[in-house]
């Protein structure tokens, strides 16, 4: 007998993305490879990303094994823009847009669209297993966007308040921008945590947090003038630090304005274990909830999901389980 599966397509600024699930929500493929950035470069430009996206698509799609699992296809979720806001634009997402609506008429099923960050809020629940409280915060750290959401439920969807922003630079930008500086390739998270792994010395940026705005720039700027002052190591775990610090503010100001709340964090900053470790130090109060590391950073599980749930009639537990 053929097995119903849900697919869900991601084409980011980092990672081109696909997911599939199968009827009991269970993950059944990940498909993913990571957009290529020249040595020394901070990014792509959106033509740039969106040419490898077109490159990517088709040969993910070849990869996941729809013969020899006999899968058949019953809703598509793709992510079309960048968050859930009017003029959220960005051209990298029409990739997936056109993969998703060309199979979605060829085969006949309904299409979800969504948007990046909604695909990592479902892909964090799933993952992480909760919250299920009815409210919760969520934090979205990446080199796109560092957001505080307000999460409220409504049977099998949810509505997102973005209450706290940064109001220059991206917490991911900063890490990637020191660690290009330090000659690391970009993207520079995960090579940046283990530099830092090295460190011994006691090195501290500012941190800057007013009314949910977070700021970036000035403890960046700073960390710049330090490369090759200082040690690449304590440089790295003191950016890494700040970012904790910042976000630590930040969400004591969301407690004391909403009340404390669990807390659930994605994105691709939010996989990085000092960080994690770091506010479970100064939050012990609070509970926070992480996705699996490989499930923070850019996936397509959350629009695999988004098209699972679309397509059914199921309480909001049974969308949290474990991949």
């Amino acid at each position: 007998m053929d097995k119903r599966v849900y697919l869900g397509i991601d084409t980011s600024n980092y990672t081109t993305s696909l997911a599939v699930i199968g009827d009991d929500g269970g993950l059944l493929a990940d498909q993913r490879m990571p957009l290529h950035v020249a040595k020394e470069q901070q990014g792509l430009r959106q033509s740039e990303a969106l040419f490898q996206h077109v490159k990517h698509l088709p040969q993910l799609m070849e990869n996941l094994p729809w013969q020899s699992e006999a899968w058949r296809l019953a809703a598509i979720g793709v992510s079309g823009a960048p968050r859930p806001m009017a003029q959220s634009y960005m051209p990298v997402f029409l990739a997936g847009l056109g993969m998703a609506r060309s199979l979605a008429s060829l085969q006949g099923v309904p299409l979800v669209t969504t948007t990046h960050q909604e695909n990592h809020l479902w892909a964090a629940l799933h993952s992480a297993g909760g919250p299920s409280a009815s409210g919760f915060a969520a934090l979205h750290i990446s080199g796109g966007t560092s957001d505080i959401l307000k999460v409220e439920r409504q049977q099998q969807c949810v509505l997102l308040q973005t209450v706290g922003t940064s109001d220059d630079l991206h917490a991911g930008q900063m890490i990637d921008r020191v660690g290009v500086a330090l000659g690391l390739e970009f993207p520079a998270g995960p090579a940046l945590e283990r530099v830092a792994a090295d460190s011994v010395g006691d090195l501290r940026l500012p941190s800057a947090v007013q009314n949910g705005a977070m700021s970036f720039s000035g403890p960046c700027t700073q960390a710049l003038r330090l490369v090759g002052q200082e040690s690449a190591a304590d440089i790295a775990r003191a950016v890494l630090l700040c970012v904790a610090r910042t976000l630590e503010k930040a969400l004591r100001w969301y407690f004391e304005k909403f009340g404390i709340h669990p807390v659930l964090a994605s994105g691709g900053v939010m996989s990085n274990q000092l960080i994690r470790q770091e506010l479970r130090r100064r939050l012990p109060h609070a509970t926070l909830w992480y996705a699996e590391p490989k499930f923070s950073v850019d996936n397509g599980l959350g629009a695999a999901v988004t098209a699972w749930n679309s397509n059914t009639n199921r309480p909001w537990e049974d969308l949290l389980f474990r991949t």
